[in-house]
Order: structure tokens, then C-alpha cells, then sequence
């Protein structure tokens, strides 16, 4: 198969989608397929063997990291030349509407996927008012496509619940060979509780903005004493974080990637995560699979993943005293916490990158045999 990816975030940017969609390419690649990347510039022209088209972009004036970029006219002559079976638009916004626009002008099947939760998005930015409206976008938006992919078995519903037809479930994926708990590491602990590695280490990775909800963890921080957190990551809202935990133990590591990213994980006690948003928490899975036990909102896809007290904690999202309660639950004992990091590197096990890429082509194929069907007819 030949897919044409429209993407509105790629890589050099690092976040959850990013590293979806650069597996979900590696894997398309290995099985023998070819892929078209159409994405905001970013300095590459080929990934894993995928060809990159990358178009000029701006930054987002409220999230400077992502930045937008507008479809082409000469978007068609791309196309023409990669002659796709089949356009995959991921998370369509504004880049994504072009995906839409050839898939329909060029008749070209489509499949649309929804990665990150918008409507709740709204109101962290102080645009609660517009949810509705937003819906009808996304509904308007997302109906074009034969197939709809969502993360997790919430997302599903929720999208069909608002009138998006042609929902499926896209299986999760983690990288079982970098994130491994053997990588603990003494100077890894070291560096992250900022010379006090003897100390209960609490970790957060991830985009560092608003709709993270990160000020939630300082009532936990100051629950346990001695402990220590580290924030992994970079985002909008460092700034009035780092005004929110002033005085706090706490370390502003910024981006760690790859091997570093997962010795933290390996490394630390406890990965505390408050976020109400997540279509799935990508890095839930990563934490999971290096054996760091794992403390979380009972919200949007996490669920699917964390099954509480088995390989996790889950606390109400509106319960003020949740998540403080399940991390001293989990610190508190250590034979449990041991347990709960053996069952957490074992459900991540079954969700390898290549299986949901297998996945991802069955359905690729499934539109494909339903179009061929309703051509011959």
C-alpha cells in the first residue's frame, strides 16, 4: 500500500502523537509499504525510508512549540507524483482539512484519526464556551472520512456520543526494548532528585501546558516528606510552573529522549499523573514498561491502560485527596510496590508497535476492499 500521512505535529517536536506516528511509519516502512509524509517543516526530508514533504509553518501564539502550517495548491502534485491508495489525516485541524480536500477531489479513500482531546483542551485556555461549537467542527470534519481511529475505548464512545460515525479502536503501542526496568540507574536518580537520591523521587514527563493540570502534584510533593519530583519535559506553561512549585524540591529537567528518558523512568519511585485530557497517555505506557508504578486521573483512556491496585493507582479526578492518598499507598509498601511494577511491565508487554501497526494495515485494507466494492458496483 501507499499511504499519504497528513500530520499536523511531526518530528523534530516530542510528544505522545509524534511518537505514534514515527513507529506507526517505521512499521509501514518494514512491512513493505511506502509513506508520504505532508507535515508542518521540520528540517527532514526522509524518515526510516518515508518520504517527509514538509511545508512552511507559523508558530501557535498561545503554544509556540506547535506551529501551523496551510495547505498548498501544489499539495495535489505531490500526491500525483506518490499516487497514494489511501490518505491518512492525523488529528485534522488545519493541514489536515487539505488531507480531506485531495482525498475527496482526487477520490482517494480516507481514514481520520483523533489523538488529542480538543473540547476539554477549551477550557484550560479559557474558551470553555466554544465546546459545542467545537464538536460540530469536529463531527463536520471527522464524517468525511470511512473510518474513524480513536486511542482508547473512551474515545470511542465519547466521539460516537457526539455524532462521529464510523468509529473504531486503534490498539495502544509501546516500545518494550528501550523502556526496560533494568535501567534503573544510581546517577540517573541522582541527577533527577537533584542530589538526594535517598528521597522518595516522583516523576512527570510530558508536555509541560495548562491542560496537564501539573499544580496538582504539588499538594502530593508536600504530602510525603522529603520527597522530591522532577518534571521531564518542556512546554508553554514552564514559567508559571516554576512561579507555582517555587520553594519546592523540585527539578525542571526539560526534554530527555531515548535511552536518558527511559533510565528516568526506570529510576524514580512513583510517576505521578494528574491530567484529565488523555485520548490514551502514551507515556503511561512508557513508565509502565520500565517498571515505574504508576499514579493517575481516572479519565479518558488512562483506564484502559492502569487497572488500579494490580498494576497502578487510579484516584478521582475531583477527589482533592486522591492522588495524594495512592501515592503514599504506593511508597508505603515496598513488596507491593515491587508487585506493581512486575504487573506493569507485563501488561506493557502486550502491546508491542509492531501489532498495532498490523492492526492499522487491517483496517488500511478494510476501507481499500470497501472502496474497490463500491467502485465495481
Amino acid at each position: 500500500m501507499r499511504i499519504a500521512l497528513f500530520t499536523e505535529t511531526f518530528l523534530p517536536k516530542v510528544d505522545g502523537i509524534v511518537t505514534r506516528l514515527r513507529h506507526t511509519v517505521e512499521h509501514l516502512q518494514r512491512n513493505g509499504d511506502k509513506v508520504l509524509v505532508v507535515c508542518p517543516e521540520g528540517g527532514l526530508k526522509e524518515y526510516k525510508g518515508a518520504q517527509i514533504h514538509g511545508l512552511s509553518a507559523f508558530p501557535l501564539p498561545m503554544y509556540p512549540e506547535l506551529k501551523m502550517a496551510l495547505p498548498r495548491p501544489t499539495l495535489r502534485k505531490v500526491l500525483e507524483r506518490f499516487q497514494p491508495d489511501l490518505i491518512h489525516v492525523v488529528n485534522p485541524a488545519v493541514l489536515g482539512l487539505g488531507g480531506i480536500y485531495y482525498a475527496k477531489v482526487m477520490d482517494i479513500p480516507l481514514v481520520a484519526s483523533y489523538h488529542t482531546h480538543l473540547p476539554q483542551y477549551l477550557h484550560h485556555y479559557g474558551f470553555g464556551a466554544f465546546e459545542g461549537f467545537l464538536w460540530e467542527l469536529l463531527k463536520a470534519v471527522h464524517n468525511q472520512a470511512q473510518l474513524n481511529l480513536c486511542t482508547s475505548t473512551a474515545m470511542v464512545e465519547e466521539l460516537s456520543t457526539h455524532g462521529i460515525e464510523r468509529t473504531d479502536l486503534w490498539q495502544r503501542g509501546v516500545d518494550t526494548e528501550l523502556f526496560q526496568p533494568h535501567l534503573a540507574c544510581p546517577k540517573m536518580r541522582f541527577r533527577l532528585s537533584k542530589g538526594h537520591p535517598e528521597r522518595p523521587l516522583l516523576l512527570y514527563v510530558g508536555r509541560v501546558s495548562p491542560e496537564k493540570e501539573i499544580e496538582q502534584i504539588r499538594p502530593v510533593l508536600e504530602a510525603i516528606p522529603g520527597a522530591r519530583l522532577a518534571i521531564v519535559g518542556d512546554g508553554p506553561h514552564r514559567k508559571a510552573l516554576e512561579q507555582h512549585f517555587a520553594g519546592t524540591p523540585v527539578n525542571f529537567v526539560g526534554y530527555l529522549q531515548g535511552i536518558e528518558l527511559a533510565t528516568a523512568f526506570a529510576s524514580a519511585d512513583a510517576f505521578v499523573f494528574p491530567s484529565r485530557t488523555e485520548t490514551l497517555g502514551l507515556v503511561l505506557l512508557e513508565a509502565m514498561a520500565a517498571g515505574c508504578p504508576v499514579v493517575a486521573a481516572r479519565s479518558g483512556g488512562i483506564p484502559d491502560i492502569v487497572t488500579n491496585g494490580v498494576n497502578g493507582y487510579l484516584f478521582e479526578p475531583n477527589d482533592p485527596q486522591g492522588a495524594i492518598s495512592a501515592t503514599q499507598k504506593l511508597l508505603a509498601a515496598d513488596t507491593e510496590r515491587e508487585n506493581l511494577r512486575a504487573n506493569a511491565r507485563q501488561e506493557a508487554e502486550r502491546w508491542s508497535w509492531s501489532a498495532a501497526t498490523r492492526q492499522l494495515q487491517a483496517y488500511y485494507k478494510n476501507v481499500l476492499t470497501a472502496q474497490n466494492l463500491a467502485t465495481a458496483a
